[in-house]
């Protein structure tokens, strides 16, 4: 099975001719874009050194015969190779039928290209004629162009160093340990899911797995984005890369290569770096308008001034200018820079984002609903009562029929049980044709008698008899009560209590704070989950309990029927059908189980307050959205009019050295301000 490491993982490499370059929308090979800047500005130098309109107003000195001939034969080289990138791209777009960024930086370096040309047949040719080129502002315009591209490859190149940083937390090597005790160190590559690896004090864990043996501390930080260390013992699962502290450990493999947590997580990064969102959408068509716009107001333009001054040069001139300065690069890094920048930020914390709208639809949030268990209580069961009810089966026996049943199950109510029976030094008994009831509990076959465990809700559509005054006290107490019945007869119950997180109140009080409705959904009995409630500050409206999986799909929609927004939050198994129903699904306390189809975002602790720290970074995502395309675009909402010579009457006319200047400047606020971006 394939590890991953360092030499497995994808790198992007910036001086290597496949590098692929992402604008408006479209994949293109860019070749080596580095080598190409570099040449390209010093190319530049002379072109610019050379230029008529710098030369004879500035040195006119330093003029040769020949220069005229060299300028066109260096800028030349500069059209061909530094703007081919551009060249390629533009075919590319007109090709799908679908001019975007590329469309217009080739019509942009093309026209101030061809025109220079003009420009040296006219002055070179013609007697009398003194045509301005722009062999100095092509250069420019080329080297602000490949420069862009080289800013936005660092950017992107940093936000995946983070997911680099964390696949190199594996080891080169494993100790492997024989069914003989012996330890031998192997390649990771090597190792396979069901052997047992030794990790030392202060190692790095080389694999997802379950700890066999030994007592420890792991560090999950660059993981998870857990600050503390985290007590693992027997039966606790691990993550591979996560440091193993001063205990000596021996781990149960369970997952390596592209089935570990780290490959996952860069498997789901990856992914929602390439999908688009409603954002992106927005800047793709902004920049096809752009396309026809400053065509258009070119023409305009050109018709205009020719008929007003009736000089041809001039109002060629001022077309050029406006299609030299409109291409608007900085707007195709608006998005992308700000997502690659807020992915890798999520998975250093433990948020990992599998669909990109939903960052931006979490602006609009009305409500967050909850599971309980596990999201909101920390899903440790402890056995406070076990009952009987029947001459057959006294309290050990309930215990042990029930852990029969709920043998492989890794519900909290489960370990629950088992761990009781443990403290008890009794074993469960087997049970047979084991099946679940969703929503309601567990059945199966024990001794030729149907058996199961079923909840409340079950007991009373069944008109199962139960003492309903010693339920309600153990229930308002915060206990979640499981009976054990057989056909219509009650055998016993356990009721098991259950903790409020630490943080659980403060996610309450900060969502009411940001204006969204709490709204708790378990399939617990409504005293618990109403008591919980009460703890919690959460309306009683908004309380809903003895639900199963489908019941909160229902109430999710009747929500969302109300015209709210609304997030799910549960654990991305049983509330499957509610995360998919739900504008925003996120799965909490998914531990290595990343791979969760039906949520959008997935947050890897069990931390409720992690809720509102996905909360903050997509608002602070979709604010520097919002902010880069202002950058992007803004500055052509000036640029393109004066280009134009809308101010000509009074004197003023951008030239396109100030123009190529203003759209370089925006480029690098564009990638400065995504940089910015902080949870």
């Amino acid at each position: 099975m394939k590890n991953m490491n360092m030499k497995d993982q994808p790198t992007m490499d910036m001086n290597n001719d496949s590098d692929l370059m992402q604008h408006g929308g479209e994949m293109m090979h860019m070749g080596n874009i580095t080598q190409k800047f570099w040449v390209s500005l010093v190319v530049s130098i002379p072109v610019v050194i050379l230029s008529p309109v710098l030369m004879n107003r500035f040195y006119p000195g330093l003029a040769f015969p020949g220069s005229e001939w060299l300028l066109v034969i260096l800028a030349s080289f500069m059209y061909l190779y530094g703007g081919a990138p551009f060249l390629r791209g533009a075919r590319a777009e007109l090709k799908d039928r679908h001019p975007e960024m590329m469309t217009l930086i080739a019509i942009g370096i093309s026209v101030s290209y061809f025109y220079s040309i003009y420009a040296f047949i006219m002055n070179t040719f013609v007697g009398g004629t003194n045509v301005m080129d722009f062999f100095w502002e092509l250069a420019t315009l080329i080297d602000i162009m490949l420069l862009g591209h080289v800013i936005e490859m660092n950017a992107v190149m940093s936000a995946g160093n983070a997911l680099q940083k964390m696949a190199a937390l594996l080891p080169n090597d494993a100790t492997l340990v024989g069914a003989d005790g012996t330890t031998n160190d192997v390649p990771l590559s090597e190792v396979q899911v069901g052997q047992t690896v030794l990790v030392k004090a202060g190692e790095n864990i080389p694999t997802d797995g379950t700890i066999v043996d030994g007592q420890t501390s792991v560090n999950e930080a660059m993981v998870t984005g857990e600050a503390r260390d985290v007590t693992k013992g027997d039966g606790d699962k691990v993550i591979g890369g996560s440091t193993n502290g001063a205990g000596v450990i021996r781990v149960k493999v369970t997952g390596t290569g592209e089935s570990g947590y780290l490959s996952q997580v860069m498997r789901l990064v990856n992914n929602a770096q390439k999908e688009k969102s409603n954002a992106e959408g927005v800047a793709d068509r902004v920049a096809g308008w752009l396309v026809y716009v400053a065509v258009g107001i070119a023409l305009i333009a050109f018709v205009l001034w020719w008929i007003i001054n009736k000089n041809f040069n001039f109002a060629l001139e001022r077309m050029v200018t406006i299609l030299v300065i409109a291409c608007p690069h900085a707007l195709g890094l608006a998005i992308p820079l700000v997502v690659a920048r807020s992915t890798s930020i999520g998975a250093k914390n433990g948020l990992l984002t599998r669909k990109r709208q939903a960052m931006e639809d979490a602006r609009h949030l009305n409500a967050v609903m909850m599971d309980k268990t596990g999201t909101l209580t920390e899903g440790n069961f402890a056995v406070s009562d076990v009952e009987s009810f029947t001459p057959d089966y006294d309290a050990d026996s309930v215990l042990a029929v029930m852990g029969g049943l709920e043998t492989g199950s890794s519900h909290p109510l489960s370990v629950g049980i088992i761990k009781e029976l443990d403290a008890r030094h009794k074993a469960s008994v087997p049970v047979d044709n084991i099946n679940n009831l969703p929503g309601t509990g567990i059945e199966g076959n024990y001794q030729d008698q149907h058996v199961a465990i079923v909840n409340e809700r079950y007991v009373v559509e069944n008109k199962i008899d139960y003492d309903q005054s010693k339920f309600n006290e153990l229930s308002l107490q915060g206990n979640t009560v499981s009976f054990l019945v057989s056909d219509d007869r009650l055998l016993g119950w356990v009721a098991q209590g259950d903790q409020l997180k630490e943080s659980s109140k403060a996610l309450i009080d900060g969502l009411k704070a940001r204006g969204i409705r709490p709204v708790m959904l378990t399939g617990d009995n409504k005293q618990v989950a109403e008591l919980i409630a009460k703890r919690l500050g959460i309306p009683d409206e908004d309380v809903h309990g003895e639900l199963k999986p489908e019941d909160k799909e229902v109430i999710v929609k009747q929500y969302q029927d109300q015209g709210l927004v609304v997030a799910m939050v549960g654990d991305g198994v049983n509330d499957a059908p509610s995360l998919v129903r739900a504008d925003i699904g996120i799965a909490i306390g998914a531990g290595t189980d990343v791979a969760v189809d039906s949520a959008d975002i997935v947050l890897v602790r069990s931390d409720p307050s992690d809720i509102l720290h996905f909360l903050d970074l997509a608002h602070n995502t979709t604010r520097k959205m919002v902010q880069n395309l202002w950058f992007g675009a803004g500055y052509n909402i000036f640029a393109i009019p004066l280009a134009a010579g809308i101010l000509a009457f009074v004197g003023v006319i951008l030239s396109p050295a100030v123009g190529a200047l203003l759209m370089g400047l925006s480029t690098v606020v564009v990638a400065i301000n995504a940089q910015t971006l902080k949870i």
